[in-house]
């Protein structure tokens, strides 16, 4: 099953970075238009460009939280058993030898899996401060539990999303009212996309089309228009850098390893992870029993 939210466009496979966000040119009648109105169009078009990158980079952070979100759950009690044997190795180790090497590692282990402050958060309920949940126990032991909750947005949900940031964009405002409007509006509509609600989606687009119909831009004075160009290219720079640290960054990383199947790659950690906690239990076993057998 692919992933729902690859960064691709209909146009291109491409990765936010990888897609710039440049005025169209060489448009008909563009060398006898005058110098204001070529302008006015290479505005509107690195708008037009603009939006539909921030659209992409915005669709790549949400897929990057859920994934992330979605790896917490899975594997956070995995690596938590890992550190908790990690931390009875080295103890055990320590009492069998007495060395004082062996003391300073174990307690460094141990002090790896000390609680921490927002632990039950961090693992989205598989673990609280007193240890493993009933359901990450499960996970653990092969035995069933309920797949974490996740949240990836429909494709009504994303078409809604992109139709209303198309229509609603804060820089198709003519005035800073209208400009702070619209981003108030985009926020409400940023945070129901977050939440995958295809409802309120589908509301906040009624309430669109009922609300007052912004004045159209009139043409701007030329020095106006390249001041314009200029900040549409910083903002695009910036969205560029945003792009580049979550592909770059572990989790867009993981992504870009497994774009069409991402729940495989977890499964197959989990694979590794479980062989791991399965070898560090035998080796625990076996310093335990060395010790029994010392005493």
């Amino acid at each position: 099953m692919a992933y729902a939210g690859r960064v691709t466009t209909p146009e291109a496979e491409q990765t936010p970075s990888e897609r710039p966000a440049e005025p169209a040119e060489g448009a008909p009648g563009e060398a006898s238009a005058r110098p204001e109105e070529r302008l006015e169009r290479a505005v509107r078009a690195a708008e037009q460009a603009l939006i539909e990158y921030e659209i992409a980079v915005e669709t790549f952070r949400v897929e990057v939280e859920n994934f992330s979100r979605l790896h917490h759950q899975k594997l956070g009690p995995m690596y938590a058993r890992l550190d908790e044997l990690d931390a009875q190795i080295a103890e055990a180790r320590a009492a069998r030898t007495g060395d004082p090497e062996d003391v300073r590692k174990a307690a460094e282990a141990r002090a790896r899996v000390m609680p921490m402050p927002g632990v039950e958060e961090l693992f989205h309920g598989w673990m609280d401060s007193s240890g493993l949940f009933p359901e990450a126990a499960a996970m653990l032991t092969d035995q069933p539990v309920s797949p974490p909750e996740r949240v990836r947005p429909s494709d009504e949900a994303r078409r809604l999303y992109r139709e209303l940031v198309r229509k609603a964009h804060p820089d198709l405002a003519g005035e800073e009212q209208e400009r702070q409007r619209r981003d108030e509006f985009i926020s409400r509509v940023n945070a129901a996309y977050a939440r995958g609600d295809e409802t309120l989606l589908r509301e906040l687009s009624e309430e669109w089309d009922a609300g007052p119909v912004p004045e159209e831009r009139r043409p701007s004075r030329s020095e106006e228009l390249y001041a314009r160009l200029e900040w549409l290219a910083q903002r695009k720079d910036m969205l560029t850098l945003v792009a580049r640290d979550l592909e770059e960054g572990a989790i867009g990383s993981m992504l870009r390893i497994a774009p069409e199947d991402p729940d495989r790659l977890l499964d197959e950690i989990a694979d590794q992870l479980l062989a791991e906690v399965e070898q560090r239990e035998a080796e625990l076993v076996e310093l335990l029993g060395q010790s029994g057998q010392s005493a």
